[in-house]
């Protein structure tokens, strides 16, 4: 063979070759792209489950706080309308 025929031989088969190693990149790049959505996606419902478990518990506490306050104003304000009245 002539140096013009090997030349373009070589060249398609680079071009061969980086079009496979392209393919390839793609392809490994989706699926990595893939497994972090997952990830992502299965943390973040985790996170959201934690989370919403953790302000049921702080608006119950808090509910049962405001309650204990509003009885002992309650109470309070009872005894001060008894004073008031000479009870």
């Amino acid at each position: 063979m002539g140096r013009l025929t090997e030349d373009m031989t070589r060249l398609c088969g680079e071009i061969v070759a980086l079009r496979r190693g392209r393919k390839d990149f793609v392809k490994d790049l989706s699926q990595s792209v893939a497994a972090m959505k997952s990830n992502l996606r299965r943390a973040r419902h985790e996170m959201a489950r934690k989370t919403k478990a953790e302000r049921r518990a702080a608006v119950s506490h808090l509910k049962k706080m405001v309650g204990a306050m509003r009885h002992a104003f309650a109470a309070d304000l009872d005894g001060a309308r008894r004073a008031w009245a000479g009870k």
